[in-house]
């Protein structure tokens, strides 16, 4: 008989560590009784705007709402715009937070640790989620354009992790692992990779979203046994070059922006772990995975299809995609694709450059310059048409972090990495991109940056911390 539900979580054993908060061990039997608890108190309402930043309480909130067939809303912010869209769309939206939220305009539940219920027996069982059920409306993050949603079932949700579970080998049965991640838990990569992945295979996910380097050291040395880190290149870079000494890990996981072949293998080197990324949309959830320092090609997960035209545009189909969907970006498959389901990522559709007849993506110059010995943080900008220079060919732009470079050893040290047509005019020198919670730079933040940078060269501030619910 084909199956109609699944497991809330695979955690089995009542006294099986669930996750880690503070340092200490918290074990399912305390989860599903939190989330009964605070199930019997959650308004009657069709959907949910859950803002808790604490991972193991956000947890409790989409467990408790998936037990009252409520949908979990995950928007790319909660700016007043934001949640004044939903509310327009989903009139019967209320928000779950930890504290009351003045600037968010809906009825507000708050998250009581009293919700507890007493945990001296295992008195709840597993709750079972029909498959075809949708839990969650997520949005992509705005990076490329307006954000648009896309709905996700249980049952979709469920293959995909367990695929990627299997990929990294995160079976928390077999021997207990725990998942700290940099990113928060309503962005589809965090959603999936540092919750969801730990609910369907055993592991434990900790509470605490450490965001500066000592706080990453620090929230992993609490954790004993086998931990996974999950992270972004931007908080990667930032620890590698902050941190004196790391702690031991098994695994490294990374998402949201390409990693360079560099960075990946001097974090291996200290952590004494191997990276591995993860590729995927908020459309489809995750589609692939490489092991970076190995072989810069991606494998697809599970039994996901992927069909790639003459001209790169793709389509991904089977596995858990519900229905076939166009990528945004353009790939190309191996030539041995059939048996070894490989592919390479040229770049996003948006992203690809074409001048004087040679052709490259924005994210291939991002990682170049990155590389760059003095460059703590940088973006390349392709201008509006009325940017172009005199001559009718586009000049591309650069917002840079780099204290101890100027442009012309800047350029230099570019010409040895890219084309010279590709080389940006001009560069603007800032203390700070606005990167969100996840390390992306959204359109509009961006747009925003450059409307207020003063002559070329100048270095103008740019001070951004989101550690907000700032998502894909």
């Amino acid at each position: 008989m084909t199956a109609t539900a699944a497991l809330l979580s695979d955690h089995t054993a009542a006294d099986a560590v669930f996750a880690w908060r503070r340092g200490q061990p918290i074990t399912r039997t305390r989860f599903l009784a939190d989330v009964q608890r605070l199930a019997e108190v959650l308004p009657d309402r069709g959907h949910v705007l859950n803002v808790c930043t604490d991972r193991y309480r956000f947890a409790v909130g989409l467990g408790a709402a998936l037990v009252r067939a409520q949908v979990s809303l995950l928007p790319p912010s909660t700016h007043a715009t934001i949640v004044a869209q939903l509310v327009a769309r989903f009139r019967d939206t209320y928000c779950l937070a930890e504290t009351a939220q003045a600037d968010i305009d809906l009825p507000q539940t708050l998250y009581d640790d009293a919700f507890a219920a007493p945990t001296t027996a295992d008195v709840v069982s597993m709750p079972r989620i029909p498959l075809d059920r949708t839990v969650a409306c997520v949005f992509t993050s705005g990076s490329t354009g307006v954000p648009t949603m896309h709905r996700k079932r249980w049952g979709s949700l469920v293959v995909n992790v367990r695929s990627e579970a299997e990929r990294l080998a995160c079976d928390g049965r077999a021997s207990p692992i725990a998942i700290v991640a940099t990113v928060p838990p309503q962005h589809m990569y965090g959603f999936e990779s540092s919750l969801l992945m730990a609910w369907q295979s055993g592991a434990a996910l900790v509470a605490e979203r450490p965001f500066y380097p000592a706080d990453i050291v620090a929230a992993l040395d609490r954790i004993p046994g086998r931990r996974m880190l999950v992270t972004t290149p931007f908080h990667l870079r930032a620890l590698l070059e902050e941190a004196a000494t790391l702690p031991a890990v098994d695994r490294i996981v990374c998402a949201t922006a390409p990693l360079s072949q560099a960075l990946a293998a001097t974090a291996e080197q200290r952590f004494g772990a191997p990276v591995l990324e993860v590729y995927g949309c908020t459309e489809t959830g995750q589609l692939a995975t490489r092991h970076t320092t190995q072989d810069l090609r991606w494998q697809l997960l599970g039994t996901i299809d992927l069909a790639v035209d003459a001209n790169g545009h793709a389509t991904a189909s089977g596995g858990h995609i519900d229905q076939p969907t166009r990528l945004s970006d353009v790939l190309e498959a191996a030539p041995d694709f059939a048996s070894s389901r490989r592919f390479t990522l040229v770049g996003r559709s948006s992203d690809l450059v074409n001048i004087a007849g040679k052709r490259t993506s924005l994210g291939h110059l991002d990682v170049q310059l990155n590389a760059i010995d003095g460059v703590l943080d940088g973006v390349f900008v392709m201008p509006d048409d009325d940017r172009a220079s005199q001559d009718g060919v586009t000049r591309l732009a650069a917002v840079v972090v780099a204290p101890t470079l100027d442009a012309a050893r800047l350029l230099a040290a570019l010409r040895t990495r890219i084309d010279a047509v590709f080389l940006p005019r001009p560069i603007h020198f800032v203390d700070a991109l606005p990167r969100n919670a996840t390390g992306k730079l959204t359109q509009a933040t961006l747009q925003q940056l450059l409307a207020g940078i003063g002559r070329p060269g100048a270095r103008n501030a740019a001070p951004h911390d989101d550690r907000g619910a700032s998502l894909r």
